[in-house]
């Protein structure tokens, strides 16, 4: 080969790794900056919730970010869904195998006080649900309530049978003055082409460490907690089935949000007018809006690009002044509890 043809290739590869090298950079840096790009949780407008006394008997709910909720009435305490380590952006992307974190789990059980623990109920059993449920009830003697696939990770965990409850669809449930209802209702449609994530069901025990996809979606429900002073109905997960809650009147809602800004605003009304105009209630709180990969505590937005919680609140806004002009949205404090029905203080 002559030399003239060897420095042509030489010089040809040399301008090829060069705009390889600048296209890497290049993408690295919109990659970085599209994750970089959130939106402010302060530009959302609504108010933050009422402040209240925390009065003896009053009934509250805490949020723990994405959907885990403790209803506390101050002798019982139920728990939806149970989320409290966070697998990172990289777990989840690359698949990494993770676990519960123990150290984590310890410190929120302590800080929060979750003693008096009675129930655990995953509203579905996505990884951003259930991951933790096991290790939670291993910790308490709380009954995890749930799909056959909430089960078999409460089995991988090592729970014992006899805290394990596979729901009856619309079946009451009783712990101290509280009724706990599961109604199948469906995931928010956010996959490709409308689908679920991580679809299907377990069939037996999950062991861990697992990647994220091992939680299986399992089936999704609307979880309606009742009590003597008011009811609330929990969907975790943006998704409805058709029909409504309109025969069931409830008091508060809350409402998961993650995704709707792509769902499409015709979907969100649907929905809206399923969750909140049927059932008449006074309150909603949006919950499943922060990104779940932030550190325990940290209440961020996603990333513009894969959830605009803008655009959402927006939405519900101009839908709740269409038709429900008497609901108020508020937004959940992490950490606060909530008052969530008016309550004498008993008399000294």
């Amino acid at each position: 080969m002559s030399l003239r043809i060897l420095t042509v290739l030489r010089n040809w590869l040399r301008r090829a790794v060069i705009a390889v090298a600048a296209f890497l950079v290049i993408a690295a840096a919109m990659i970085a900056w599209l994750l970089y790009d959130r939106p402010s949780l302060d530009a959302v407008g609504w108010i933050p919730q009422a402040e209240s006394e925390t009065t003896s008997g009053a009934v509250t709910v805490t949020w723990f970010g994405v959907s885990t909720l403790l209803f506390d009435d101050g002798n019982t305490q139920i728990l939806i869904d149970g989320f409290f380590s966070r697998p990172s952006l990289a777990d989840i992307v690359f698949g990494i195998p993770v676990d519960s974190d123990a150290s984590q789990i310890n410190y929120v059980l302590d800080k929060f006080q979750l003693r008096r623990l009675a129930a655990i109920i995953p509203a579905h059993s996505h990884f951003d649900h259930a991951m933790d449920i096991g290790a939670i009830a291993n910790r308490s003697s709380a009954s995890i309530l749930g799909s056959e696939t909430s089960a078999q990770i409460a089995r991988g965990a090592g729970v014992p049978e006899d805290q394990i409850v596979v729901v009856a669809n619309g079946a009451q449930y009783s712990f101290g003055e509280f009724t706990v209802s599961m109604f199948e209702s469906l995931h928010a449609p956010i996959g490709w082409g409308g689908s679920t994530p991580y679809a299907g069901s377990l069939n037996e025990p999950l062991q861990t460490p697992a990647p994220v996809s091992a939680w299986k979606e399992g089936g999704s429900y609307s979880v309606l907690v009742s009590h003597p002073q008011g009811t609330t109905l929990v969907q975790a997960s943006a998704g409805y089935v058709e029909g409504d809650f309109s025969n069931m009147p409830v008091d508060v809602v809350m409402l998961g949000t993650f995704g709707l800004d792509r769902i499409g605003r015709d979907y969100t009304e649907n929905y809206w007018r399923r969750l909140v105009t049927s059932t008449g209630a006074s309150r909603v709180f949006p919950i499943h809006f922060d990104d779940y990969t932030r550190p325990f505590g940290t209440i961020e937005l996603f990333p513009r690009i894969l959830d605009n919680f803008l655009d959402t609140a927006r939405a519900l806004e101009e839908i709740r002044e269409t038709w429900d002009t008497d609901t108020r949205i508020e937004l959940p404090e992490f950490g606060t509890p909530i008052v969530l029905y008016a309550h004498d203080a008993p008399e000294a």
